[in-house]
């Protein structure tokens, strides 16, 4: 039986390379595919697998040595000459699909990067990767890129959302001398608008693919190998790719609760937001921000909503005077928010879907739509991820370390499948750090705060360390609180019930959170972001010039308020 010997491939124009990690040491029994060593060139990592399943004889190099093309890595004693004893070869070089076992498309594609999922996390870093010269597939199982995010997720809702925010706004005028007649609704131009907003961002997306030279193909991916996958085509085929790395970007999808029947009634957001029609009675499980959005859009079309949340009260996480804030504007939208309840059970009928709460207090319900929003799950699907040799956690998410490398370190996961918070910006810089890492640069995912916002009406928007979280205590941090009824601005716009909070270190005087409920607070909270990260204090906040008359400007008045200097309010 012949021994093989590793050395390092031609990598194209490269000449040499730098050994970043050897994984194995002699003695150890290694399996087909598994990596040997990682090299690093100005261009990229490399992965280095096995050609062969056997003993590791000897190491020819150590973490930090150079070497070229032809330089010995290991030798290796197989367990079985007749097994496949492929060469360890470049990129470009990698065997056609007549040579890989199980094969049944005519070629094999090989790349760079392999990246499963065309959300914001997977285009991100399939189209960051192209711009630093590495050839990427981009692999969606959907029609159109995007992912939940831009199809079925943030862009849909936030669409319906202006609609809903405009019409209810044009009803307060009425207070202000302004009437409107009864406004109708066409449901099939409003479905019309929707998609049209998705389409322009979609057709955006697969233009910005082609610039790049991102080869995109629509498929269901199945690692067949560690270096290796196999993708179903829409189009009824089969085709293999080769990849040197791969990002898992296959996000996330609705958790469906087992006891509800399988009724075209009872939806999750994906089927929400399709507007199949609009309800007279509708119930929403789950007080998240998802529940809380879709009750906001489908109330302002005319529905009577009732919520029901197993939990102590909506928006988990969101301190409790934001909370009431949005509950006092809100009241009218709900005939019953019923908090510390649970569904006990649901039957379909011909007049409505009939639920049953597991409160006697509680009056079964009937209802023409449901929907169920009761949170995500990490979406792996049919990836068959065991063939990385990967374990996820038992919520289905994978463990990365922060350049976002899963313990297969030829193999990155960003976005909803590593956790949560499961969000779209997450997403998107998680990605940027797993193509900068795969394309040799210095990269790591370590944001000191992520925002959240739920674009309700009014909208809530918070980050960091808030006065409900674990981390606060009135004895290490102190909060300053500035009221948009002391805003000119607020008043003038008629939202003088809005708040703006900040959080504060007591021993540093850096900012460590904040909060804001009110029009455009979305768009504010980043300003409360960056304070954070650049390790602002109350001062920098406080004398930072910020435009009058303006909403924005609420977060330097608090910031005054903690410094005890504001002159919008009276005297402490």
């Amino acid at each position: 039986m012949t021994n093989r010997t590793v050395v390092i491939p031609d990598i194209g124009d490269v000449s040499d390379a730098r050994v970043l990690e050897v994984c194995v040491r002699e003695g150890d029994r290694i399996a087909l595919d598994d990596t040997l060593v990682i090299l690093e060139t100005d261009k990229a990592t490399l992965d280095i697998p096995s050609p062969v399943s056997g003993v590791v004889i000897s190491i020819g190099i150590r973490a930090g040595d150079a070497g070229s093309p032809g330089t010995v890595l290991a030798v290796i004693e197989p367990d079985d000459a007749a097994q496949d004893l492929r060469s360890i070869i470049p990129l470009s070089s990698l065997p056609a699909a007549d040579q890989v076992p199980n094969q049944t498309s005519a070629s094999a594609s090989a790349f760079d990067l392999a990246v499963i999922g065309a959300g914001p996390g997977g285009y991100s870093a399939a189209f960051r990767a192209a711009d630093l010269g590495l050839k990427v597939m981009l692999i969606e199982r959907h029609e159109a890129l995007g992912g939940v995010c831009l199809n079925v997720g943030c862009i849909p809702s936030k669409a319906l959302l202006h609609v809903a925010a405009v019409r209810e706004e044009a009803e307060r005028l009425a207070s202000l001398g302004v009437t409107f007649s009864s406004p109708m609704v066409d449901l099939e131009r409003l479905r019309s608008f929707r998609s049209g907003v998705v389409g322009r961002l979609t057709s955006g997306l697969a233009s910005m693919a082609r610039t790049r030279r991102v080869e995109v193909i629509r498929g269901v991916a199945r690692f067949s190998s560690a270096n290796r996958l196999e993708v179903a085509e829409r189009s009824g085929e089969t085709r293999t790719i080769a990849f040197a790395h791969a990002v898992i970007a296959t996000g996330s999808a609705p958790v469906r609760l087992p006891f509800l029947p399988d009724d075209p009634r009872i939806v999750t957001s994906t089927g929400a937001l399709a507007l199949p029609f609009i309800p007279t009675r509708m119930l929403v499980i789950g007080g998240g921000v998802i529940g809380l959005e879709m009750a906001t859009i489908y109330s302002s079309l005319g529905a009577r909503v009732d919520l029901v949340e197993v939990g102590e009260g909506l928006l988990a996480g969101v301190d409790r005077d934001l909370v009431r804030i949005w509950m006092k504007r809100n009241a009218h939208r709900f005939d019953r928010i019923l908090t510390r309840t649970a569904v006990s059970a649901a039957t379909a009928t011909s007049e409505g879907v009939r639920v049953v709460f597991d409160r006697q207090d509680v009056e079964a319900g009937l209802y023409d739509l449901v929907l169920q929003a009761a949170g995500r799950r990490a979406d792996t699907g049919p990836l068959n991820i065991a063939a990385l040799g990967l374990n996820p956690r038992q919520d289905g998410t994978l463990e990365t370390d922060l350049s976002m490398r899963t313990a297969a370190r030829h193999v990155f996961a960003v976005g909803d499948v590593t956790g949560a918070p499961m969000l779209a910006h997450r997403a998107v810089h998680q990605g940027h750090v797993a193509a900068e890492t795969i394309a040799g640069l210095k990269a790591g995912f370590d944001a000191s705060v992520i925002p959240s916002v739920a674009y309700t009406d009014p909208e809530i928007a918070w980050v960091g360390v808030t006065e409900s979280a674990p981390a606060f205590s009135e004895t290490t941090h102190t909060v300053a609180r500035f009221p948009w009824a002391a805003s000119g601005r607020a008043i003038a716009n008629g939202a003088d019930y809005g708040l703006t909070k900040l959080i504060f270190e007591r021993t540093s005087g850096r900012i460590v959170g904040g909060a804001i409920i009110g029009p455009s607070a979305g768009d504010m909270i980043g300003e409360i972001c960056l304070a954070i990260e650049m390790g602002a204090d109350a001062v920098d906040i406080g004398r930072t010039i910020h435009p009058h008359p303006t909403l924005g400007e609420t977060i330097g008045l608090a910031a005054e308020i903690s410094l005890g200097v504001c002159t919008d309010m009276p005297p402490a």
